[in-house]
């Protein structure tokens, strides 16, 4: 990884700060993209093939990091009131607050991935970690997404059918993260299992989980970048200490450069995002997906 340079720092910087939080997935993106471009770029996804030794990969940890990091402090206010709800929770051993209810749906959503993750991350990274089996997964991504908005309207429309005059939403309809069910959120966070694998968006899959169990776009998507905030942070924690390694001498500069990249990138992101889907659909990231994923199915078979 001595070859990695600047330009390839920032550019992946920024690509892995928008893709995280965009649902067209950041793994996919970092190993698509590099394809796309071939030459030295190609050589930063074929040198993390290598048994042993996956220097590229341990950086795009690092931006993930960052990545967090920035979902952090966009999320500052949430996350302290989110602490201080399971604390309080702890030491009165109950849930009567939206924030304590908060705090545990997110913890029971996290241990499906968790508990995968850490058994299956690295044996499905080594078997499906190429750009042709990424662009795929990619494709694929559009059609999860497009199932989630396509069982919303067949669900609005059936219960607008049968709801009595005046109710304007469906009848499993949520007004708020907090009215899911345990059960809700630990199938809404099952579904970042898809996200282990390269292609598949870790926020789309669970954006279009929250939608299946009755949030709108905007309460599915925050409560999926809260969800995403420890299981990045988490994998980057245990991943990190390989650039203290062989894998990360001779690119500190780097590492440091890119994850700075990422970390503006995710900010910009995540505060476009939480005002793009007061608004408008997933529809959009399909079309991109099943575009690119085609075409780059089609270049790289």
């Amino acid at each position: 990884m001595s070859t990695l340079t600047y330009t390839q720092s920032v550019v992946m910087g920024l690509l892995q700060g928008v893709t995280e939080l965009f649902p067209v997935s950041s793994l996919g993106h970092s190993l698509i993209v590099p394809a796309w471009i071939g030459g030295s770029w190609e050589k930063l996804v074929t040198e993390s093939n290598s048994p042993g030794h996956t220097p590229f990969l341990a950086f795009l940890v690092a931006l993930h990091v960052a990545t967090a990091l920035a979902l952090i402090v966009f999320y500052r206010r949430d996350w302290v009131a989110i602490i201080g709800g399971l604390v309080g929770s702890l030491r009165t051993r109950s849930v009567d607050t939206p924030e304590a209810k908060l705090g545990w749906l997110i913890v029971i959503a996290t241990i499906p991935v968790g508990i995968v993750g850490l058994v299956a991350e690295k044996p499905l990274r080594e078997v499906f970690a190429t750009p042709l089996i990424a662009a795929v997964f990619l494709f694929l991504n559009g059609l999860v997404l497009l199932a989630a908005e396509v069982l919303r309207r067949r669900t609005s429309a059936s219960s607008g059918r049968h709801a009595t005059s005046g109710a304007g939403r469906s009848g499993h309809a949520k007004d708020d993260v907090t009215d899911l069910t345990y059960p809700d959120g630990a199938l809404i966070g099952a579904f970042q299992i898809l996200a282990l694998l390269p292609g598949i968006s870790r926020s789309g899959a669970t954006i279009s989980g929250g939608i299946l169990r009755g949030l709108d776009h905007e309460d599915s998507a925050r409560f999926a970048f809260l969800l995403a905030t420890p299981v990045i942070l988490a994998a980057g924690v245990l991943k990190i200490p390989e650039l203290f390694g062989p894998a990360g001498d001779g690119i500190g500069g780097q590492v440091l450069v890119g994850s700075v990249c990422a970390f503006v990138a995710a900010l910009a992101a995540v505060a476009f995002l939480a005002r793009f889907f007061r608004t408008r659909t997933l529809y959009p990231f399909v079309a991109y997906c099943l575009v690119a994923g085609g075409i780059s199915i089609a270049l790289f078979a």
